[in-house]
C-alpha cells in the first residue's frame, strides 16, 4: 500500500494530532481503551524510576475506529464473522483473511496520516522503528494474548510506517486471533487495535524475564532467557536461550545454551538471521552480575504493577532497555494467608471431585456451610494443611489420612515436608484425627442407625423448605444464616460422622488383611456390590426405570431426540404415552433434581432446572440396555458379593487359626455392607438443602430484576452472600463489580488448580512412586479392581456423553451426577479422585473397574483409541 507521505503533510496542519496520536510518556494503565494493553503498560513502564524504555508513540483506536468505518464492506464482514462457528476452520480463515485485505487496502485519512508522520519527525523521519500491535484485550491482568497480532521490526521511513500500521491494524483479524477470542466469548466489535511506534534499539542481547518461575508457579523464584542480537530469534523458536533461574538475587539455576544464530536489524530495515562465530556460541549472552540486576529491575517492575510480569528486555551498553511487559496470566493466583509465614494448601475441589472454578455466590454459600475454613484462589476453594504438617505426629497421622484418599496429594505434601525449612515446626500436640474433630467412636453394626439418620435428614430438609417459603427481603438471609448452622450441625453429627468411617475402615480393614492372609487385591471391591442405602448409585438404576417407562413409546422416543429446550417435558403429554413418560421424569426429578454437575456450587443448574440434560442419558439407556436393566444389574451385584463372601470365607477357614480370620472377616463384611452405601447420603443431603437455598435467593433476584437493580436474576451469583443481603436491604448494585467478576471467572476457567499450593505460588501435582507398570503405561490409583479392553470416550461435559456398551469413559472428573452414565460403560478413568470420593464408591458399588488420579488422561488418551485398562495394578495402557 504505497502512501504519499509528502502531499498530504504539506497540505495538512496539525488537525487529528492529538486524537490519533499520544507520545508513550504521555500515558498510562488507566487508557488501555485508547492505547491498548501494550501501549497503556509501556506508558506506565516509562514513568517508574529507574526503568529506561524506547521513546514512541501510540496510534490510538481512535484512528483504527476511522479506518474500521471506511473500509469496504467492514461492517458486514464482522457481521458474517461473529456468526461462524470457532470450530469452522476453512471459514474463519477465509473470512479473516478478506477483513484483513479489506483494512489493508484502505487509504488512511490524510489527518491519520498527517498525525502519524509528526510524531515521527519527533523521533526522527528516519529512525529506524519497531511497530508492535496493541489491542485493547491485551496485556491485560486476566487475558493477556500474547502473541495474538503482529510486529515488525527496524522499519525505516513514514512509508513503510504507515504500511506496517495498517498491517498491525488488520492483524486483529489473523485466524489465530480470530478463533482466540472466539473460543473465549468475546465480541469482536469490543476489541480495538491501537499501535505502538518506538525507536529501535540494538542490543547486544536481548530476551525474556518472568518474575515469576512459569513451570513452577513459584512467586519467589524468577527466569531469564538471553541470547545474543534482536530478542525475535528467541521468540520465534530459532535458538536455544541460555537460561537462569534467580531466587532472592542469588542464581539457583544455570543453563547456557550453544547459539548459533541470532537476529540483527539490516542499515535499509528489516531483520536477518546471522551466524555466531564458533567461539561466541558457548558464551553466557549475560554476565551472572547483569543477570541479578535484571531481576531486580524486574520486582520493581511487577512492584508497580502489583503481580508477576513477563518482561521483555535488550541490553544496550551494559544498561537494560524494556520493550515490553505484560501480566503473566497462567499463573494459579495464591489464597490471601490468614496468618503470616509459609503456608500450604490443599484443594478442596480435588476432594469434592469438582475442579472446575467456582461463582463468588457459590464460594460463600460453601464456606458459610463446611466444616473448615477455607481459602479461595483462583475461584476454588483451599485448605490450609500447615498447621497439621507442623508436628511430627500430627503430620503422620494427616498424611496417613490423605494418603488413604489421594497418593498424589500425599505426595506433593511430603514434598514440602523434605524441604525442611519451609513450614515451621511445631511441638506435639497428639496424634491428628479426621478434619472436624479426633476419631469417631466405634458404633454397633446397625442398620438401623443409617435408617435413623436418613429420617432426621428428610426431616430437616422438610422443615426447611416449609419454614422457608414465608421468609423474603432481608430477613430471608438471617434465616438462612441460622439454616446455614444447622446445615453443619448435620454435617458434624457425631453419629453421621461414626457412619461414615465405620464404612470406610471395614473398606480399608478388608482390603488390608485379606491381601496378607490371601493375597487378594482389593476385595472390598467385589464385597461391596449393590450395598444397600447407596443414593447415588440408586440414582442411576433408577434412570433405568425411568428408560423402561417410555421404550415401549415411539413417538416418544422420537420426540425426546429431537428436544431441544428444557422445555419439553409440557409437550409429552400429547403424545401417546407422552404422559407416563412426564410423569416417570418428573418423578425421577422430584427425587433427585437437585443434582448437577459440579453441585458443590449452588449457582450450577440443577436437573430441575435443566432437565434436557438428562435426555442423552435416557435414550443413551433406551438404546443400549434391555427392559428390566436397572433390577437385574443390582441383584447381579448381590449375588456377586455373596458368592465372594463365600468364597473368601472358606479359603480363610482353610489358614492356620482360619475360624478366627474367618469370623473377624465376616462381621468386618457385614459392617462394611451395613455403612458404606451412607458415605453417600451426606452430599446428598448437601445438594438438597442447596436446591432450597438457591430457589429463595433467585426469588429475591426477581425481586431486584423486576425493580431495575439487576440486570439478569443470574447476576446474583457473582456476587458474595454477604453482598447479596447488602443489595436486597439497600436495592443498589455495582454494576462494575459484577462486571469484573464475570471477567475474572472467565478467566479462571482457562486456570488448572494444583493438588497442593504454597504461599509462594508453586503448585505441587505430587507423583506416583512406582516402578512395576509397563513402559508408557499411564499411572492412577486403583478405585475399583478388573481389566477391562474397549474403546475410549473422551468426554468432558455430561450432556455430550453418547456411549455404547463396552465404552471406556476418560474424563476429568466425575462427581454423583456422572453415575447414571456407569452403568453402560465398561470401565472410568478420571484425572482427578481418591479411593473414597464419590465416583469412587459407586464404580464399585457397579463393579466398574474403575482408576482414577490419572494426569492429563483427557489429553493423552483420544476418543476413539483402544485401551486396556488394569483397574486392579494401577495403570491405562494404549494400544496400537
Amino acid at each position: 500500500m504505497g502512501h504519499d507521505v509528502r502531499v498530504l503533510v504539506s497540505t495538512h496542519g496539525n488537525r487529528g494530532v492529538g486524537r490519533y496520536v499520544s507520545a508513550l510518556r504521555e500515558v498510562d494503565e488507566e487508557q488501555v481503551a485508547v492505547v491498548g494493553g501494550k501501549g497503556a503498560h509501556l506508558g506506565a513502564l516509562s514513568r517508574i524510576d529507574g526503568v529506561r524504555v524506547p521513546a514512541g508513540f501510540c496510534v490510538t483506536t481512535h484512528a483504527f475506529r476511522r479506518i474500521m468505518a471506511e473500509a469496504p464492506s467492514a461492517g458486514d464482514l464482522l457481521d458474517r464473522l461473529s456468526r461462524l462457528d470457532a470450530d469452522d476452520r476453512e471459514a474463519v480463515r477465509t473470512l479473516s483473511a478478506e477483513i484483513r485485505r479489506s483494512i489493508e487496502g484502505a487509504v488512511l485519512p490524510d489527518d491519520v496520516t498527517t498525525a502519524i508522520v509528526r510524531a515521527l519527525r519527533d523521533l526522527g523521519e528516519r529512525t529506524a522503528c519497531a511497530v508492535r500491535s496493541s489491542a485493547t484485550a491485551e496485556d491485560l491482568p486476566t487475558a493477556s494474548f500474547a502473541g495474538q497480532q503482529d510486529s515488525y521490526l527496524n522499519v525505516v521511513g513514514p512509508a513503510a510506517v504507515l504500511q506496517h500500521v495498517s498491517r498491525c491494524w488488520a492483524s486483529l483479524f489473523t485466524e489465530r486471533a480470530v478463533t482466540y477470542r472466539q473460543r473465549n466469548g468475546i465480541d469482536h466489535r469490543e476489541v480495538q487495535m491501537a499501535v505502538v511506534v518506538q525507536e529501535m534499539v540494538f542490543p547486544q542481547a536481548a530476551g525474556v524475564l518472568f518474575t515469576a518461575d512459569p513451570v513452577t508457579s513459584n512467586r519467589r523464584v524468577a527466569s531469564v532467557e538471553a541470547s545474543f542480537g534482536l530478542g525475535e530469534a528467541l521468540v520465534s523458536g530459532l535458538v536455544s536461550a541460555d537460561a537462569y533461574r534467580v531466587r532472592d538475587d542469588e542464581i539457583i539455576g544455570r543453563t547456557i545454551a550453544a547459539k548459533r544464530l541470532a537476529v540483527h536489524a539490516l542499515p535499509t530495515g528489516g531483520t536477518r538471521e546471522q551466524a555466531i562465530a564458533p567461539e561466541r556460541q558457548e558464551q553466557p549472552a549475560l554476565t551472572d552480575a547483569q543477570v541479578v540486576r535484571l531481576v531486580r529491575l524486574g520486582r520493581r517492575i511487577e512492584a508497580h504493577f502489583g503481580r508477576p510480569q513477563d518482561i521483555e528486555w535488550c541490553l544496550v551498553d551494559d544498561d537494560f532497555e524494556i520493550v515490553q511487559s505484560r501480566p503473566i496470566t497462567t499463573l494459579f493466583p495464591v489464597p490471601e494467608a490468614g496468618e503470616a509465614g509459609n503456608r500450604v494448601y490443599v484443594s478442596v475441589g480435588h476432594q469434592q471431585m469438582m475442579t472446575d472454578p467456582m461463582k463468588p455466590l457459590g464460594i460463600s454459600v460453601w464456606q458459610l456451610t463446611a466444616m473448615a475454613p477455607m481459602h479461595e484462589a483462583g475461584g476454588r476453594l483451599f485448605v490450609d494443611a500447615t498447621r497439621a504438617l507442623s508436628s511430627p505426629t500430627g503430620r503422620a497421622g494427616f498424611l496417613e489420612m490423605v494418603g488413604r484418599s489421594d497418593p498424589l496429594v500425599r505426595d506433593a505434601l511430603q514434598s514440602v515436608v523434605d524441604r525442611g525449612d519451609f513450614l515451621p515446626s511445631l511441638p506435639d500436640q497428639g496424634p491428628a484425627g479426621p478434619p472436624g474433630g479426633g476419631a469417631p467412636a466405634p458404633i454397633e453394626t446397625d442398620p438401623a442407625i443409617v435408617t435413623d439418620l436418613i429420617e432426621r435428614s428428610q426431616a430437616s430438609i422438610a422443615a426447611l423448605r416449609r419454614d422457608i417459603r414465608t421468609v423474603s427481603g432481608p430477613a430471608l438471609f438471617d434465616f438462612l444464616l441460622t439454616a446455614f448452622e444447622e446445615h453443619r450441625r448435620a454435617l458434624g453429627d457425631p453419629l453421621s460422622m461414626q457412619a461414615i468411617m465405620a464404612g470406610m475402615e471395614a473398606t480399608w480393614w478388608l482390603n488390608e488383611r485379606l491381601q496378607a492372609w490371601l493375597g487378594e487385591r482389593n476385595a472390598a471391591d467385589t464385597l461391596t456390590l449393590s450395598a444397600p442405602d447407596n443414593v447415588t448409585s440408586e440414582m442411576g438404576l433408577a434412570l433405568l426405570d425411568v428408560a423402561d417407562v417410555i421404550r415401549p413409546h415411539p413417538r416418544v422416543v422420537a420426540f425426546l431426540r429431537e428436544a431441544g429446550d428444557d422445555d419439553f417435558l409440557d409437550g409429552l403429554v400429547e403424545l401417546p404415552g407422552g404422559r407416563e413418560a412426564r410423569d416417570a421424569i418428573q418423578a425421577y426429578l422430584d427425587r433427585y433434581g437437585m443434582r448437577c454437575v459440579g453441585e458443590i456450587d449452588i449457582t450450577r443448574p440443577r436437573w430441575s432446572e435443566r432437565p434436557g440434560t438428562l435426555v442423552p442419558v435416557i435414550l443413551d439407556n433406551i438404546r443400549n440396555l434391555e427392559p428390566g436393566a436397572g433390577k437385574r444389574r443390582f441383584e447381579q451385584g448381590r449375588r456377586q458379593a455373596q458368592q465372594k463372601q463365600r468364597e473368601v470365607l472358606e479359603r480363610l477357614r482353610a489358614l492356620p487359626d482360619g475360624e478366627r480370620k474367618a469370623a473377624e472377616t465376616e462381621r468386618m463384611i457385614d459392617r462394611v455392607r451395613t455403612f458404606i452405601g451412607y458415605r453417600e447420603y451426606p452430599k446428598y443431603a448437601i445438594v438438597s438443602r442447596y436446591l432450597v437455598y438457591k430457589q429463595a435467593l433467585l426469588a429475591e433476584a426477581e425481586r431486584l430484576v423486576r425493580a431495575g437493580v439487576l440486570r439478569e436474576k443470574e447476576d446474583i451469583f457473582y456476587l458474595t452472600f454477604q453482598e447479596l443481603h447488602d443489595v436486597v436491604r439497600t436495592n443498589g448494585v455495582d454494576d462494575r463489580l459484577i462486571h469484573r467478576r464475570k471477567e475474572a471467572f472467565r478467566s479462571y476457567r482457562a486456570l488448572t488448580p494444583p493438588r497442593v499450593l504454597t504461599s509462594e505460588g508453586e503448585g505441587i501435582t505430587g507423583a506416583y512412586r512406582r516402578d512395576d507398570v509397563p513402559t508408557g503405561a499411564l499411572v492412577g490409583l486403583p478405585v475399583s479392581g478388573g481389566i477391562v479392553e474397549g474403546r475410549a470416550r473422551v468426554v468432558l461435559d455430561l450432556a455430550e456423553a453418547h456411549l455404547e456398551p463396552g465404552d471406556i469413559l476418560v474424563t476429568a472428573y466425575t462427581d454423583p451426577s456422572w453415575s447414571p452414565l456407569f452403568v453402560a460403560i465398561g470401565g472410568l478413568v478420571t484425572e482427578v479422585g481418591g479411593l473414597m470420593t464419590h465416583g469412587a464408591v459407586v464404580a464399585r458399588e457397579y463393579g466398574l473397574p474403575a482408576l482414577v488420579g490419572v494426569e492429563n488422561a483427557t489429553r493423552l488418551i483420544r476418543d476413539g483409541q483402544r485401551i486396556r485398562l488394569h483397574a486392579t495394578d494401577g495403570y491405562v495402557q494404549i494400544l496400537p
